[in-house]
Order: C-alpha cells, then structure tokens, then sequence
C-alpha cells in the first residue's frame, strides 16, 4: 500500500490518470466516482448540457470534482465539448497538464434526439452524430496521438480506452435513425482501434450498457421499464452505478481484454 498526499490507496486503479467523458451525470458520474475510490486520479469532463445536447452547465463538471476531492480522492474538471476538434484536445492536455500523464478513457459523452425517419432534421442527425461518433473518434484520435508519442520516446505503459456503444446500437429500434447509427459506428470503431493501437500497447474496448439515465428516460417504453424499485431494500437492477465495475476492470493495468464490446446490465 503507498500513500498519496495524504491518502492511502489500496484501489485495483491506484496511480492511473483517467478521463471521463460526459461525467456531470448518470454514467459518467458513476464511473468517475468508482475510478476515483480505486485510486484512479480523474479529469470529469461534462459541457452540462441537456439530454438532447442545449445549454451548457460548467457547474455540474465541478461538483462531480468536488464529491471525489469529499472523499478524499483526486480530481479536476473540463467542460470542454468532446465533439470540439480543438476542445478533444484540450481535454488530453488537462489530464497531462495536472497529473502527469494518461492512462484510461471513458468515452462516455452523448446525446439523444429521437425522431421517425422521415421526420428527422438534419441538425437533429448531425448533432448526434457529432457528440457520439465524432466526440468519441476526436478524443480517441488525441489520445493515440499522445500515447504514440510516449511510445516512441520509449516511455511504454498499459493504456486503455472504453468507448460506449448502446442495445440502439447492436439491436436498433424505431426513431433513432441518428443515433443507433452513431451507437454502432461506436462499436465498429472500437473493433479497429483495438487492432490499430494494440502495438503501443494500448487496449481498447466497449460497453453497450443498460441503466437509468436521462437517455434511457427520454426513450418511450424503456423509462416504465427501468423505474426504480418501489421496495427500499430491492436490488436497483438498472441503477447506473451498476456498470461500473466493468469499465473500471476495462481499465485495470492487469486487465487483458480489448476489441470487445460488452454488453451489460444490472449485477
């Protein structure tokens, strides 16, 4: 066990410097607090927007910094937008900038704006698409670049990148044209980065996860099916804390797992 600026660390992360993507609520928020009780020092990264993508919030990344920091943990906030060319890249430079280095991304960040088919704007395809698909690439493109220069400069350590895919993505439905194609695209990405990336030792995998969030709320039929538990001692199947787990084993140095895509749900 070593200590940290006062904290002792015994976490399956301890030492890892972690980004977190669209971490101000639901998933995201989740997975930066349990990367964080493992010792994981993380960048939360949310613009603060709604569901569908309006407004921004710089208040929600920070109180997600501020609850790691209450329980003792080590954290900084980024509100840059991932599907920003140039905000993708401060973001990489956040987590170098404070902690040294980088190790773990959570692609996490997305929106939702369901529409039949015909019905469909193009903003309305085009912004999905852009947090996404294009936010997940932006970020992940950065990232290699950083990784590939620590490479060739010798300085080799495990890395790992974990995308989110979604069932809209791997099984799609109706009215969301826009964004099961991001969510698959998402899946197919993950699949080639794997293969491209896996000779500078970085791995990369994904989750096609399943939770109450705002997303999953917002999509007719699955907020009934994904309410909370009327008993208080009744295991919360679909309570994002849930996922976790996964994506921060996904992020483990010793973990050997990449080019899947995961599925998961409840415990």
């Amino acid at each position: 066990m070593k200590k940290t600026k006062g904290r002792q660390h015994m976490g399956v992360l301890d030492g890892r410097v972690a980004i977190i993507t669209g971490a101000g609520r639901g998933l995201g928020r989740e997975h930066a607090l349990q990367f964080a009780a493992e010792g994981a020092r993380v960048v939360v990264n949310d613009v603060g927007g709604s569901a569908s993508g309006e407004g921004t919030d710089s208040d929600l990344a920070h109180e997600v910094v501020a609850e790691i920091k209450a329980a003792g943990g080590e954290a900084v906030a980024n509100t840059d937008s991932v599907s920003d060319w140039a905000g993708a890249q401060r973001l990489i430079e956040t987590a170098v900038d404070t902690f040294g280095d980088l190790h773990a991304v959570v692609n996490n960040a997305g929106i939702l704006r369901d529409r039949m088919l015909v019905n469909m704007t193009e903003d309305e395809f085009d912004s999905v698409i852009n947090v996404n698909l294009k936010g997940t690439f932006a970020v992940s493109h950065h990232t290699a670049r950083y990784w590939r220069g620590r490479s060739k400069q010798g300085l080799d350590a495990d890395r790992v990148i974990v995308n989110t895919s979604s069932g809209a993505g791997l099984a799609p439905g109706v009215g969301q044209t826009n964004y099961a194609a991001a969510k698959a695209g998402i899946a197919a990405m993950t699949q080639v980065a794997a293969k491209e990336l896996g000779r500078i030792g970085v791995r990369v995998n994904g989750i096609a996860p399943l939770a109450r969030t705002r997303t999953t709320d917002a999509t007719p039929g699955l907020s009934e099916r994904l309410a909370e538990p009327e008993a208080e001692q009744e295991f919360d199947v679909y309570h994002p804390r849930n996922v976790s787990p996964l994506v921060a084993y996904l992020a483990t140095e010793d973990c050997p797992l990449s080019g899947h895509v995961f599925r998961v749900v409840g415990g």
